[in-house]
Protein backbone atom coordinates (compact mmCIF):
# COMPACT_ATOMS: atom_id res chain seq x y z
CA UNK A 1 0.00 0.00 0.00
CA UNK A 2 1.68 3.06 -1.01
CA UNK A 3 1.75 6.05 1.05
CA UNK A 4 -0.22 9.06 0.18
CA UNK A 5 1.84 11.68 -1.42
CA UNK A 6 3.05 14.79 0.39
CA UNK A 7 2.33 17.83 -0.65
CA UNK A 8 5.30 19.93 -1.54
CA UNK A 9 5.65 23.15 0.67
CA UNK A 10 5.18 26.40 -0.54
CA UNK A 11 8.59 28.33 -1.60
CA UNK A 12 9.03 31.27 0.35
CA UNK A 13 11.84 34.43 -0.34
CA UNK A 14 14.87 33.20 1.30
CA UNK A 15 15.11 35.73 4.06
CA UNK A 16 18.53 36.42 3.44
CA UNK A 17 18.24 37.30 0.13
CA UNK A 18 15.28 39.61 0.74
CA UNK A 19 17.52 41.21 3.13
CA UNK A 20 20.60 41.34 0.40
CA UNK A 21 18.27 43.36 -1.60
CA UNK A 22 17.14 45.70 1.31
CA UNK A 23 20.43 46.13 2.12
CA UNK A 24 20.97 47.14 -1.71
CA UNK A 25 18.33 49.20 -1.63
CA UNK A 26 19.32 51.28 1.19
CA UNK A 27 22.82 51.89 -0.38
CA UNK A 28 21.25 52.96 -3.10
CA UNK A 29 18.92 55.33 -1.80
CA UNK A 30 22.19 57.03 -0.22
CA UNK A 31 20.94 56.35 3.33
CA UNK A 32 23.78 56.62 6.28
CA UNK A 33 23.74 56.68 10.01
CA UNK A 34 25.60 58.23 12.89
CA UNK A 35 28.26 56.25 15.09
CA UNK A 36 25.50 55.97 17.55
CA UNK A 37 22.48 54.56 15.46
CA UNK A 38 20.92 57.33 14.18
CA UNK A 39 20.67 58.32 10.36
CA UNK A 40 22.39 60.84 9.21
CA UNK A 41 20.05 62.81 7.76
CA UNK A 42 22.32 65.47 5.52
CA UNK A 43 24.78 62.41 4.42
CA UNK A 44 22.28 60.69 3.51
CA UNK A 45 20.90 64.18 1.17
CA UNK A 46 24.29 63.71 -0.40
CA UNK A 47 26.05 66.17 1.88
CA UNK A 48 26.59 69.75 1.20
CA UNK A 49 28.15 69.17 -2.47
CA UNK A 50 24.84 66.54 -3.15
CA UNK A 51 22.72 69.16 -2.43
CA UNK A 52 24.86 71.90 -4.21
CA UNK A 53 24.41 69.07 -7.17
CA UNK A 54 20.64 68.74 -7.16
CA UNK A 55 20.16 72.06 -6.88
CA UNK A 56 22.68 74.44 -8.62
CA UNK A 57 21.79 73.35 -12.28
CA UNK A 58 18.12 74.17 -12.17
CA UNK A 59 18.95 77.71 -10.28
CA UNK A 60 21.49 78.59 -12.89
CA UNK A 61 19.08 77.74 -15.39
CA UNK A 62 16.70 80.11 -13.76
CA UNK A 63 19.20 83.00 -13.92
CA UNK A 64 20.42 82.73 -16.90
CA UNK A 65 16.79 82.43 -18.65
CA UNK A 66 15.63 85.59 -16.93
CA UNK A 67 18.43 87.65 -17.87
CA UNK A 68 18.46 86.75 -21.21
CA UNK A 69 15.72 85.43 -21.80
CA UNK A 70 17.24 82.81 -24.64
CA UNK A 71 15.95 79.14 -24.07
CA UNK A 72 19.26 77.54 -25.63
CA UNK A 73 22.28 79.53 -23.37
CA UNK A 74 20.06 79.08 -20.64
CA UNK A 75 20.21 74.73 -21.43
CA UNK A 76 24.12 75.02 -22.21
CA UNK A 77 24.37 77.03 -19.08
CA UNK A 78 22.20 74.32 -16.91
CA UNK A 79 24.34 71.77 -18.70
CA UNK A 80 27.92 72.96 -18.11
CA UNK A 81 26.90 73.59 -14.63
CA UNK A 82 25.57 69.90 -14.15
CA UNK A 83 28.84 68.71 -16.01
CA UNK A 84 31.47 70.90 -13.44
CA UNK A 85 30.02 68.59 -10.55
CA UNK A 86 31.35 65.24 -12.74
CA UNK A 87 35.26 67.16 -13.12
CA UNK A 88 35.05 67.75 -9.43
CA UNK A 89 34.08 64.19 -8.52
CA UNK A 90 36.56 63.37 -10.85
CA UNK A 91 39.13 65.30 -9.05
CA UNK A 92 38.24 64.30 -5.63
CA UNK A 93 38.32 60.50 -7.00
CA UNK A 94 34.51 59.85 -5.84
CA UNK A 95 31.98 57.87 -7.07
CA UNK A 96 30.55 59.47 -10.06
CA UNK A 97 26.93 57.73 -9.56
CA UNK A 98 25.39 61.07 -8.22
CA UNK A 99 27.02 63.74 -10.65
CA UNK A 100 26.77 61.63 -13.68
CA UNK A 101 22.83 61.05 -12.93
CA UNK A 102 22.48 64.34 -12.31
CA UNK A 103 24.06 65.14 -15.63
CA UNK A 104 21.54 62.90 -17.76
CA UNK A 105 18.78 64.35 -15.76
CA UNK A 106 19.50 67.97 -16.90
CA UNK A 107 20.39 66.61 -20.18
CA UNK A 108 16.88 64.70 -20.52
CA UNK A 109 15.08 68.42 -19.26
CA UNK A 110 17.11 70.21 -21.56
CA UNK A 111 16.26 68.10 -24.68
CA UNK A 112 12.66 68.81 -23.49
CA UNK A 113 12.16 72.41 -23.05
CA UNK A 114 14.50 72.39 -26.69
CA UNK A 115 12.35 70.41 -28.12
CA UNK A 116 8.82 72.16 -27.36
CA UNK A 117 9.99 75.52 -27.24
CA UNK A 118 8.43 76.10 -23.84
CA UNK A 119 10.92 76.93 -20.52
CA UNK A 120 8.51 75.73 -18.04
CA UNK A 121 9.33 72.32 -19.67
CA UNK A 122 12.74 72.17 -18.33
CA UNK A 123 10.86 70.79 -14.87
CA UNK A 124 8.25 68.48 -16.60
CA UNK A 125 10.36 65.31 -16.21
CA UNK A 126 10.82 65.76 -12.41
CA UNK A 127 6.97 65.53 -12.41
CA UNK A 128 7.07 61.86 -13.61
CA UNK A 129 9.83 60.51 -11.64
CA UNK A 130 7.74 62.42 -8.70
CA UNK A 131 4.61 60.18 -9.53
CA UNK A 132 6.92 57.12 -10.23
CA UNK A 133 8.03 57.16 -6.85
CA UNK A 134 5.07 57.59 -5.03
CA UNK A 135 3.69 55.13 -6.87
CA UNK A 136 5.89 52.73 -5.97
CA UNK A 137 5.74 53.45 -2.18
CA UNK A 138 1.59 53.05 -2.14
CA UNK A 139 2.51 49.84 -4.07
CA UNK A 140 5.17 48.79 -0.86
CA UNK A 141 2.66 49.67 1.58
CA UNK A 142 0.04 47.71 0.07
CA UNK A 143 1.98 44.34 -0.14
CA UNK A 144 3.42 45.17 3.21
CA UNK A 145 6.94 46.17 2.20
CA UNK A 146 6.89 49.72 3.33
CA UNK A 147 9.70 51.20 1.80
CA UNK A 148 10.86 53.11 5.05
CA UNK A 149 10.73 49.39 6.74
CA UNK A 150 13.26 48.70 4.13
CA UNK A 151 15.45 51.65 4.25
CA UNK A 152 15.37 52.18 7.95
CA UNK A 153 15.38 48.89 9.15
CA UNK A 154 18.55 47.67 8.11
CA UNK A 155 20.12 51.29 10.05
CA UNK A 156 18.20 50.46 12.92
CA UNK A 157 19.96 46.46 12.50
CA UNK A 158 16.43 45.58 12.56
CA UNK A 159 17.15 43.29 9.19
CA UNK A 160 13.54 42.11 8.21
CA UNK A 161 12.26 40.99 11.76
CA UNK A 162 9.97 43.97 11.61
CA UNK A 163 7.93 42.30 9.13
CA UNK A 164 6.84 39.86 12.26
CA UNK A 165 5.95 42.77 14.34
CA UNK A 166 2.38 44.23 13.48
CA UNK A 167 3.26 47.33 15.53
CA UNK A 168 6.54 47.65 13.37
CA UNK A 169 4.94 46.89 10.22
CA UNK A 170 2.65 49.84 11.13
CA UNK A 171 4.87 52.22 12.07
CA UNK A 172 6.84 51.60 8.47
CA UNK A 173 3.88 51.65 6.78
CA UNK A 174 2.74 54.92 8.59
CA UNK A 175 6.67 56.35 8.09
CA UNK A 176 6.15 55.70 4.21
CA UNK A 177 2.98 57.52 4.12
CA UNK A 178 4.76 60.15 5.21
CA UNK A 179 7.06 60.33 2.24
CA UNK A 180 4.29 60.02 -0.23
CA UNK A 181 3.01 63.10 1.61
CA UNK A 182 6.00 65.43 0.70
CA UNK A 183 6.15 64.06 -3.10
CA UNK A 184 2.05 64.54 -2.96
CA UNK A 185 2.43 67.99 -1.81
CA UNK A 186 5.17 68.65 -4.50
CA UNK A 187 2.77 68.05 -6.88
CA UNK A 188 0.04 69.89 -5.75
CA UNK A 189 1.96 73.19 -5.28
CA UNK A 190 4.10 72.51 -8.48
CA UNK A 191 1.85 71.22 -11.20
CA UNK A 192 -0.37 74.67 -11.37
CA UNK A 193 2.78 76.56 -10.97
CA UNK A 194 3.91 74.56 -14.23
CA UNK A 195 0.46 74.62 -15.91
CA UNK A 196 0.55 78.68 -15.96
CA UNK A 197 3.54 78.80 -18.44
CA UNK A 198 6.29 81.45 -18.64
CA UNK A 199 4.39 83.31 -15.85
CA UNK A 200 4.83 80.56 -13.34
CA UNK A 201 8.17 79.59 -14.17
CA UNK A 202 10.25 81.91 -11.29
CA UNK A 203 7.47 80.80 -8.91
CA UNK A 204 8.19 76.95 -10.29
CA UNK A 205 11.55 77.14 -9.91
CA UNK A 206 12.04 78.81 -6.80
CA UNK A 207 9.32 75.91 -5.11
CA UNK A 208 11.06 73.19 -7.17
CA UNK A 209 14.54 74.76 -4.82
CA UNK A 210 12.56 74.85 -2.00
CA UNK A 211 11.03 71.58 -2.22
CA UNK A 212 13.97 69.33 -3.40
CA UNK A 213 16.50 68.73 -0.75
CA UNK A 214 15.41 70.87 1.96
CA UNK A 215 11.65 69.17 1.77
CA UNK A 216 13.16 65.81 1.33
CA UNK A 217 15.40 65.79 4.69
CA UNK A 218 12.71 66.94 6.84
CA UNK A 219 10.33 64.14 5.51
CA UNK A 220 12.77 61.77 6.42
CA UNK A 221 13.86 63.31 9.53
CA UNK A 222 9.68 63.03 10.58
CA UNK A 223 9.51 59.51 8.75
CA UNK A 224 12.40 58.22 11.06
CA UNK A 225 11.06 59.67 14.50
CA UNK A 226 7.50 58.55 13.84
CA UNK A 227 9.10 54.51 13.61
CA UNK A 228 11.44 54.64 16.38
CA UNK A 229 11.02 51.50 18.45
CA UNK A 230 9.73 52.10 21.63
CA UNK A 231 12.05 51.43 24.22
CA UNK A 232 11.97 48.62 26.43
CA UNK A 233 10.28 49.24 30.09
CA UNK A 234 13.27 48.96 32.12
CA UNK A 235 10.76 49.64 35.69
CA UNK A 236 8.75 46.39 34.71
CA UNK A 237 8.87 43.62 37.27
CA UNK A 238 10.74 40.56 35.82
CA UNK A 239 8.31 37.27 36.37
CA UNK A 240 11.05 35.18 36.99
CA UNK A 241 13.24 37.17 39.05
CA UNK A 242 13.29 35.32 42.58
CA UNK A 243 12.43 37.37 45.64
CA UNK A 244 15.29 38.72 48.14
CA UNK A 245 15.87 37.25 51.65
CA UNK A 246 14.22 39.43 54.23
CA UNK A 247 16.65 41.21 56.30
CA UNK A 248 15.88 39.95 59.65
CA UNK A 249 17.04 36.72 58.69
CA UNK A 250 13.79 35.20 59.60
Amino acid sequence: MTSPQQPEPSKQPEPSAVKGLAEGYAAKAGLHRTHDGRIDVLKSAGGIQGIAESILPGLVFLIAFTVTRDLTPSLVAALASAAVFTVVRLVQRRPLTQALAGVVGVGISAWLANTTGKAEDFYLPGFFTNTAYILAMVISIAIKWPVAGLLFGIIRNEGLDWRKDPARLKAYRLGTWIIVAVLVLRLIVQVPLYLMGEDGLAALATTRLMMGAPLYILGVWIAWLLTRPVPADTDAPIADQPPKPSSSGA
